[in-house]
Formats: structure tokens, sequence, C-alpha cells
């Protein structure tokens, strides 16, 4: 295996995990080691419960995702999360769908087949996806996820292109799993701004992906069940240690599947959005007993890609 592992040290990659978890020298921006990330945040009306138990529990929210898509969200509905969102100076980052398993994927439903359920399924399917984007980005939103390297790649191509504002970042979506060092590489080429790492990978893995990227990685300390169900709060001061920049990401075990969420489920995602804030609060009181001095980001900070609130002419035919 040596002379494996020296190949892979002279194309810039590890020669295996990072066992003795050394301590990660990159920073945000504004010198800080970790974010904090709301993820779930489906609707307006969740992100108004975050962004009220932010203020009430003193957490310093930066960021929220959403994983329903941007197509399931009303012209009003983005536009209020837009202002809202803009006005707390929070990120907010919306998926771009629809994927395999919002389609009629036989394989994607399949025991063997979860695999496929996140991939853009077909070139239609890559075309909806970009639309999604330009649609999140007409409405002044600065950030969507990603989960096909197809689509990030005809992304990027957009953004360089200027097709898409030249401050539109991708986020990698945990369904794309970056689960290596060589992986975490070729989608920081192909354009991720951040990557989700998968919910499982040891403080070693994660160190020698850290070691070759250069971009913010967002992790969950605790992971919804239908991606783990880890609980990690005690491993945050050593996430923050070896893994800055990273987003520290708040889901919830023992919570209900919402997506595609909808009115039908507003009380349930409304609620399930104060836990994951109170899930937060809790783990920065853990880090602040054991790591009072790592460093975190104002609201607002440089590099977040908080939407840019704008007013939107009604539709044709809707006014």
């Amino acid at each position: 295996m040596e002379e494996t592992r020296r190949f892979l040290a002279s194309i810039g990659l590890p020669r295996g995990d990072l066992h003795d978890l050394p301590s990660s020298g990159k920073r945000f921006p504004d010198g800080a080691q970790y974010r904090i990330e709301i993820p779930s945040t489906e609707g307006p009306r969740c992100l108004e419960a975050v962004l009220e138990e932010a203020m009430r529990l003193d957490v310093p929210v930066h960021r929220v995702s959403q994983g329903s898509g941007v197509f399931l969200q009303t012209d009003q509905e983005l536009e209020q999360m837009a202002r809202m969102a803009a006005d707390a100076s929070v990120e907010v980052s919306l998926f771009a769908r629809p994927n395999a398993a919002w389609d009629t994927s036989a394989m994607a439903r399949a025991p063997a087949g979860g695999v496929i359920a996140p991939v853009a399924r077909g070139q239609e399917q890559v075309v909806y996806a970009l639309e999604d984007a330009r649609r999140a980005a007409a409405f002044g939103f600065r950030s969507v996820l990603i989960a096909d390297i197809g689509v990030l790649a005809a992304f990027d191509a957009m953004r360089q292109a200027g097709e898409l504002p030249k401050d539109m970042q991708a986020k990698i979506s945990v369904m794309l799993p970056a689960a290596n060092p060589g992986a975490a590489h070729v989608l920081q080429q192909l354009g991720a701004n951040t990557l989700n790492l998968p919910t499982d990978l040891t403080l070693p893995q994660i160190a020698a992906i850290r070691a070759t990227v250069d971009i913010p990685l967002d992790i969950y300390v605790e992971a919804p069940d239908n991606i783990g169900g880890f609980v990690r709060l005690h491993e945050i001061p050593e996430i923050v240690r070896i893994a800055a920049p990273v987003y520290i990401k708040f889901g919830l075990r023992n919570a209900p599947d919402v997506y595609p969420a909808g009115t039908h489920l507003e009380a349930t995602s409304v609620g399930l959005s104060r836990e994951r804030v109170r899930r937060a609060r809790l783990g920065l009181e853990l880090l602040d007993r054991t790591n009072p001095d790592a460093i975190t980001s104002a609201i607002g900070a440089v590099g977040l890609a908080v939407p840019v609130a704008r007013a939107r002419s009604p539709s044709p035919g809707r006014r």
C-alpha cells in the first residue's frame, strides 16, 4: 500500500485518514471558525419561527436551508422569505429540485436504489433544477442546494457566463455524498462553495477532507433519522477545531420526514424548526463549556449569501 499512499500524496491528497486530528488553520473570511445552520426551514412561517427562537434563545443563526425545492414555494412565499432573511442578515439556501426521488423513478423506490434518489434523472430534470436556481436568483436569493454533479457543473457554467449572479453560491447537499478527500476535491473544482459531508464520517475522515479542500464544510451534529439519526453534540468542540471553517448543522432525530413540505404539514414543520434552534442552544452551551475561545461570525458576516430583497411585479394575468 505504500506506493499507493505515496502516489496519492503526490497528487495533493492525504495518504490516509488523519488520525492525529490536526487543528485546522483555515477560517471564514472574517476569521471565524464556525457558523450555525438550521436545516429544513420550509417556508416563511418556519423562517419566522427560526428567527424568533434565535432571538429568544440568543442563538446566532447564520444560515437556514430548505429541502422541498424552490418550485414548491409560491411567488409570495419567496418574496416573504427573501425580505425576512434580508432584514435579519441571514443566508437562505433553497433546494434546486426536482430530482429522481420527486419523479416516477422506480429505481429510487427500490431497496437498493437509494443512490439514485438525489440525482437529476435525465436532462429535463437538469433543466428543471437550473430553472429553480434562476427563479431563486430572480427573487434575490444567492444560494441554492445542489445534489447532482451535472447540475453543479452547469450551474457553475451559467454563473461564469453571467446567466446567474456571480455571487450566487452552490451549497452541496448531504445527498451528494463527498465521503473522501478526492470526491470533495472534485466537487470544489466543479464550483461548489460549501460542502455538506455525510453524517457518519469519523473525525479522522473529516480531518482528511478538511486538509484537502478550502471551502467551508457543512456538518450535521444531529442528523434526521433517514440520514443516520446521529446525535454528535459532544463532538462539536473537536469538529470546530479540526474542520474550520465549518457550518454546524442542527437537524433532529426522532422527527417526522416532512418532505415535500406544505401547508398540510405547516404546524409540524414550524414546531420542528423551533426545536432545531433549541438544539443549537444546547450545542453552543456545550461548546462554551469545553472551548470558550472558539470563534464564530457576527450575523451578516462577509461571505454569507444573504438574499437581496427586491420587489417583484405580479405575474402576467394575476394583477
